[in-house]
This record gives structure tokens, C-alpha cells and sequence, in this order.
């Protein structure tokens, strides 16, 4: 809503429909930039968890097919918004395509409001996200009075969490919290990608921006291009149903997720270096003059179709990372941390959209406006992609590196769910409870995933 008055909108020629100054109008921009990334937030981080409480007892196929299906449909739902907004901002009227989300966002918030009986999850009392913050500053703070724990009375510097070496928390708070740890280093490794990913609405915009938007007479929208990266998604999801179902029919186990990060991650390097690529390519051809939204701008040639190949490739990476990354999230961690371990994954993912943002600026600054240049013909923008798609390839290098440690405990977790007896269990449960004294006396039976 406060971003619908961004010009002024004329009444008929003599009358204004709102009189606000410039400086105002930028504090209406980011305040509506601030309350929208909340939302984003809010929304990410707990639709995905939400959608997944039901699959606590499924195995790797189903949960594979769940988060597929699941970023399937998100997709689908972005190239709809994609083709027709954008078209409706930029060749229609620009402040309808504010008005249309707006309307959107109050009928989904009508809708949740009539069926929030039916989504209501409580969680358990001992597994917030004030109890893993609170299990790591106790570890730390014992760590520091009890120095001499590092000699090796300790397994886990977490460990010092624990009630039976001087901590407060108990066994199971512990060891969740040991669990969704050993899920850092994979969370670190999605930053720089996620950084990749932000060039779509970043680098690639002012590539395709600066191009010949012009097809068959109709002028594309820019934001249509995105489109292009989602396409593949679309067709990747079914046949990577097809090729698991096929896997785990055969084998039992199909591939593991590493294995799909890693080449996603890949695909997302060569598509940055594409990209510069494509920049080189386009100062080739000749300047000609482009209209979008009332201004005439002095853009490439070339089709933006020539652009293609680094969405398409972005959109394969789409489709075999975050699908992947959130089995991880969900699967490699006990049932009562595993909201939290889809949060995490949520804040990591953001916080590469911010290092993306840091690339940019710092790339402006300092070079002085070459490598992310205003003006796209005066500046050497592929520099900054041929960089950045440098520090890419040494990003995945380095997940393959630790990926061997997730494979491992995919194993350990697929043994111990088809290994173990009920009556094994309750025998290591009933001793638990011994050792521990009453700490864990109304605790209930560990379940595999808990004990990886």
C-alpha cells in the first residue's frame, strides 16, 4: 500500500492526487521495503516447516518427492506473477501492478484467518530457538570457567551444555542441538550461492535491461526473463521423480543429496561465467534506442534472448540445491529441531541475498563504477561476474570437500532406522535413564534420527 503513491498521479491536469516530496517518498520506499522483507521472512520460514509436520514418519523417497513438489509449485506460482504483472507495470498502468499483490496478500490473509484451526502446530516446550541459543552460550560460558574441560574429558565443546558437566540443559536438548551444529558448514556453503542467485534481479536485470527487449512487434517485459530461469525447474522436477523413483525401486537408496548440490552449485559457476560472457557479446552490436515505461533508453541490439543460457543454467542449480538443501535440513536432525534447522537454512539463505548486495557495492566502490558500472556500455561488468564465478567454483570445491561427512550420516541415520529393534531401543532408553539420573525420567523413547 505505501508503495503505490511512487509518482504523481494526476486527478486530470490541474489537480494531484498526493504532494510529496522526494526526500518523503524515498522514506515511503524503504519503510515498504522493510515491512515487505519481513513478510518474505515470516513467510519462508514457516510455510515449509508447517507444510512438512506430516511427513515425520516418511522415508528419504518421500520426503524427496514432498520438498520437489513443493518448490515445484512455488515456481509455478512465480512465473504466473512474472508474465503478468510485469506486463501490467510496465505496458499497462505501473501503479495497478502495486494494487494486484496487495489484494492477493488480503485475500490469503482472509483465507489463513477462516482455516486457522486447521494450522495451529505446537511444537515441544524443550525445542525452541531460545533453548539451542541457550545450549550454545551455556557450552561457551562453562568452556571459559572450566578451562581444563578441553583437555579431552569432552567429546563436543557442546557437551559442557549438559547437566553432568556443569551446564543446564539436559541430554536430549544437548544433543539436538550437537545435531543441527554439524548442519552449519552445508548452511555456509549455500551463502556464496545464494549470492549467485541474487544476480538475477541484480546483474542479469541491468544485462537484459540494456538489451533488445523488442520480439515480434511486442515489447517483453524485463522481469518476464526470470521466467526463463524458472522453465527449467518445471521440467526438471518430474523427471527427477521419475529418475529417484526409478533409484530407489532399484538400489533402495537413490543418490545422495550431495551429489545434486554439487553439480547444482556447479551449474550455478558456469552460469555467472556465462553471463560475462554474454556481457562481452553484447557490447558487439549496436546502440539503439528502447522505450520502457514512459523513458527512451540507448540499449545493445542484441535479443535478450541471447541472454538464455546463464537463466537456464541458474534455474537447473534451482532445481537440484534447494530441494536437496532442505532434505538435508529436515532429515540430518532430531524431530524436535527440525523447524529450527528449516529456519536456519531460511537465515543463511538470506544472509547470502546480503553478501550478494556487499559483492555489488563493493565491486562499485572500488572500482570506481567499472566492474558494476551505471551505464552498462562505459563499464567492464563481466570483471565482476568472471569474479564472482571464480570465488563459485572454490565455493564448490570446498562443499565437495565436506561432502563426504553428510553421506555419512545419511548412513548412519538409513542403519539405524532399518537396523534397530522397538525392544533395543527401550533397553538403551531404560540405561540412558539410569546414567542420567532423573534429568530424562519423563522423557520419551529416542527415535532414530534423534540418536544420529
Amino acid at each position: 500500500v505505501v508503495a503505490f503513491p511512487f509518482e504523481d498521479i494526476y486527478i486530470d491536469r490541474r489537480h494531484i492526487l498526493h504532494t510529496l516530496t522526494k526526500r518523503e517518498q524515498k522514506i515511503v520506499f524503504y519503510f515498504a521495503l522493510l515491512t515487505a522483507s519481513l513478510g518474505v521472512g515470516g513467510i519462508r520460514a514457516i510455510v515449509c516447516p508447517l507444510s512438512a509436520y506430516n511427513l515425520e514418519d516418511c522415508g528419504p523417497k518421500e520426503l524427496l518427492s514432498f520438498f520437489n513438489w513443493f518448490y515445484w509449485l512455488i515456481n509455478l506460482n512465480s512465473a504466473v506473477v512474472f508474465v503478468s504483472i510485469s506486463y501490467i507495470q510496465q505496458s499497462v498502468a505501473r501503479n495497478l501492478g502495486f494494487l494486484i499483490p496487495f489484494v492477493s496478500v488480503l485475500m490469503a490473509m482472509i483465507t489463513i484467518h477462516m482455516v486457522r484451526g486447521e494450522m495451529i502446530y505446537k511444537p515441544k516446550t524443550d525445542s525452541s530457538l531460545l533453548t539451542t541459543f541457550g545450549v550454545i552460550a551455556s557450552a561457551l560460558k562453562t568452556c571459559c570457567v572450566r578451562y581444563r574441560y578441553f583437555g579431552g574429558s569432552v567429546t563436543n565443546w557442546l557437551d559442557h551444555a549438559k547437566e553432568n558437566y556443569g551446564g543446564q540443559y539436559s541430554e536430549i536438548q544437548v544433543e539436538s542441538t550437537k545435531s543441527l551444529a554439524k548442519l552449519f558448514p552445508l548452511f555456509a556453503f549455500q551463502i556464496l550461492y545464494r549470492a549467485c542467485i541474487m544476480q538475477i534481479p541484480s546483474g542479469y536485470y541491468l544485462q537484459t535491461m540494456n538489451s533488445n527487449l523488442h520480439f515480434s512487434g511486442f515489447v517483453l517485459p524485463v522481469a518476464a526473463m526470470n521466467v526463463i530461469s524458472i522453465v527449467p525447474l518445471l521440467i526438471l522436477v518430474p523427471i527427477l521423480e521419475c529418475i529417484n523413483s526409478y533409484l530407489f525401486s532399484s538400489k533402495g537408496t537413490g543418490h545422495s543429496p550431495t551429489i545434486y548440490i554439487g553439480i547444482g552449485q556447479l551449474s550455478a559457476a558456469l552460469s555467472v561465467m556465462v553471463a560475462g560472457f554474454s556481457e562481452i557479446h553484447r557490447k558487439h552490436f549496436p546502440q539503439v534506442e528502447q522505450t520502457l515505461s514512459e523513458e527512451v533508453l540507448l540499449v545493445s541490439s542484441m535479443p535478450c534472448f541471447h541472454l538464455a543460457p546463464q537463466y537456464i543454467l541458474l534455474g537447473v542449480a534451482e532445481a537440484l540445491v534447494t530441494p536437496s538443501c532442505s532434505l538435508l535440513s529436515f532429515r540430518l536432525v532430531p524431530e524436535r529441531m527440525r523447524a529450527i534447522s528449516m529456519h536456519f537454512l531460511t537465515l543463511f539463505n538470506g544472509a547470502g541475498c546480503f553478501i550478494g548486495a556487499f559483492f555489488v557495492q563493493t565491486a562499485h566502490a572500488g572500482s570506481q563504477g567499472n566492474w558494476f558500472p551505471h551505464l552498462l556500455r562505459e563499464g567492464k561488468l563481466e570483471r565482476f561476474f568472471f569474479f564472482l564465478a571464480s570465488l563459485m567454483m572454490v565455493n564448490t570445491l570446498g562443499f565437495w570437500t565436506i561432502a563426504h561427512r553428510y553421506n555419512s550420516l545419511i548412513q548412519e541415520y538409513t542403519n539405524d532406522f532399518r537396523g534397530s529393534l522397538p525392544e533395543e531401543k527401550l533397553l538403551k532408553h531404560e540405561k540412558t535413564i539410569k546414567h542420567y539420573g532423573s534429568v530424562l525420567e519423563h522423557s520419551p523413547i529416542l527415535s532414530p534420527m534423534e540418536k544420529t
